[in-house]
């Protein structure tokens, strides 16, 4: 690693440009990067394989030493590197990275023990960040997101992930792929509020074989086009005088359910 005596002082400046556009998420601009901040996650980012390209830090603090060797450090001035990262108390660290691709099957796995978490329609990063982080916590193979869902690559929802979405696969996909699961033995649970007919408390619910959670929008939930394409329908069981949890609480605690009934199964998915 080179460490740079030049101070990059304009706001103009095409490698500040770039990491500006990486956070604000227009990857046409950033050429595909993703942008971090933080030495967290960008230990994080390292632990789970991810390439840094570019890193960037303030001209008063000291390079990290997990940069890698061969990775290029560029120095920006103090305004000029709070102008482009979000936070309001910088640390002073941030990177261009390359985002993992991955595709279905990275997430479907083997369809005999998969546990697939599904946000639909999911708008507010932390939810999504956090269902991240719950899937990587309790074994899920991957989480698959519709058309409508924030991207897991969100700045809020990155960091909510706490460093998860570096290692657990985060797949849009379409309602034909998610119909398709069902055809390779998955079976899709709806996620529902307790008065809907038909639904299983779920503790009782089975979730010991190859199944994939689907959570709704945070305020219309699921509607009857995803909840008629499932197999069941499952709801929290909740004593006190509440209509509905969270998405990201409510994803959270059946991800445990379903944890707990395959390790007392040994069927816990890899």
């Amino acid at each position: 690693m080179l460490i740079p005596e030049m101070v990059i002082s304009s706001r103009t400046n095409a490698r500040v440009k770039q990491l500006r556009a990486a956070f604000q998420g227009h990857a046409r601009l950033s050429g595909g990067m993703v942008a971090i901040e933080g030495d967290h996650l960008m230990e994080e980012a390292l632990r789970g394989g991810m390439v840094l390209k570019t890193v960037f830090v303030s001209e008063r603090r000291e390079v990290p030493k997990i940069v890698p060797r061969g990775v290029e450090v560029l120095r920006l001035a103090e305004d000029v590197f709070g102008s482009v990262v979000e936070t309001q108390s910088p640390q002073g660290v941030a990177a261009l990275l390359v985002p993992p691709v991955f595709v279905v099957d990275d997430v479907v796995g083997e369809a005999s023990d998969s546990l697939i978490l599904i946000a639909v329609g999911l708008q507010d990063p932390g939810n999504l960040g956090t269902l991240v982080r719950s899937a990587e916590a309790f074994g899920a193979t991957g989480v698959l997101t519709t058309p409508g869902t924030v991207s897991g690559w969100n700045q809020k929802a990155l960091r909510a992930s706490v460093g998860s979405v570096f290692r657990v696969p985060v797949v849009g996909v379409t309602t034909s792929e998610i119909e398709e699961l069902k055809g390779r033995g998955v079976r899709l649970i709806a996620a529902v509020g307790s008065h809907d007919a038909g639904v299983t408390a779920a503790q009782e619910m089975d979730f010991t074989g190859a199944c994939a959670l689907m959570i709704g929008n945070e305020g219309s939930g699921l509607s009857a086009e995803w909840t008629e394409m499932c197999d069941a329908r499952v709801t929290i069981p909740c004593p006190g005088d509440v209509e509905s949890l969270n998405a990201a609480v409510a994803g959270s605690l059946l991800l445990y359910e379903a944890s707990r009934q395959r390790a007392a199964h040994g069927s816990v998915a890899q």
